[in-house]
């Protein structure tokens, strides 16, 4: 059996009971540690942390290991009872279909546990889920790449009135380009969390390029960072507000207001810059 099991978004506690069980009897414990991580894994005491509470030694998988050895684990899980861990929801913000199909086709079993997600944990702000449009990913401009696909689709939300959760850019051990051209060992980049504010720098870079007065400074958003945790920050407020605020330590993820119900109003009010 294979199981994929959210942790949610706070700390190791977060875990379902179901998940708990799950974990504790498998033979073999992997956690996903490339598309993000738990506020507490981001210190060195995190992993250990969890292997204290599950009672469990976990191996760490990066992107490396997801995507040229899953098929070791998924031999492991034909005859053991494997236990993935995924920070959040495996169906939330990052999906794991890849790995249940690959699963699935060679006949392993699979149990999903679900979890908190950053995709339903926004709602703390007060903006109805169902007033969503398209989630947009923004990610790190370099002097070479300045990707702006996300702008039509905020275009489009804008246009009917519906709110854009903007997940912002992770980039946890990504190769150097010149360890790629060389070929051989690998070396890695220093990890980096996009914070709200570079996200709003860049987003208005885009407006300013397209011209279309889609968003521009004084639109209304929400910013979110270590959402889920004790010490979660939600600031609401323009973009030319919320680029001046100091929201400490990753991760960080922005909501663009779109139209907005009197209910919605009001809880945001709790939120004001």
């Amino acid at each position: 059996m294979l199981y994929i099991i959210g942790l949610g978004l706070g700390d190791e506690k977060d875990i379902t009971l179901r998940g708990l069980e799950a974990v504790k009897k498998s033979q073999k414990v992997y956690m996903e540690a490339y598309t993000s991580l738990l506020s507490f894994g981001l210190s060195a005491s995190g992993l250990s942390n969890l292997e204290n509470f599950y009672g469990k030694q976990i191996i760490l998988a990066d992107r490396e290991m997801v995507e040229e050895k899953a098929g070791d684990m998924i031999e492991e899980a034909i005859d053991n009872d494997i236990a993935f861990l995924v920070v959040g929801d495996p169906f939330g913000a990052t999906t794991h279909s890849d790995l249940v199909v690959r699963a699935k086709t060679v006949g392993v079993k699979v149990e999903v546990v679900h979890n908190a997600s950053v995709m339903n944990a926004v709602g703390i702000c007060g903006l109805q889920l169902y007033h969503y449009g398209e989630t947009v990913s923004i990610p790190f401009f370099t002097e070479t790449w300045r990707p702006d696909s996300f702008y039509e689709k905020i275009k489009k939300n804008r246009s009917l009135g519906l709110h854009t959760l903007c997940l912002l850019d992770i980039r946890v051990k990504e190769p150097t380009f010149e360890s790629l051209c060389r070929g051989g060992n690998k070396q890695y980049e220093p990890s980096r969390y996009m914070t709200v504010n570079t996200a709003i720098e860049q987003l208005l870079e885009v407006e300013q390029k397209h011209g279309e007065s889609v968003y521009g400074e004084d639109t209304e958003c929400v910013g979110f960072a270590r959402l889920g945790s004790e010490d979660q920050k939600i600031v609401a407020g323009t973009m030319k507000q919320l680029e001046s605020v100091d929201f400490g330590a990753p991760l960080h993820c922005l909501v663009i207001v779109g139209k907005t119900h009197p209910v919605e109003e009001e809880m945001l009010e709790f939120y004001k810059y």
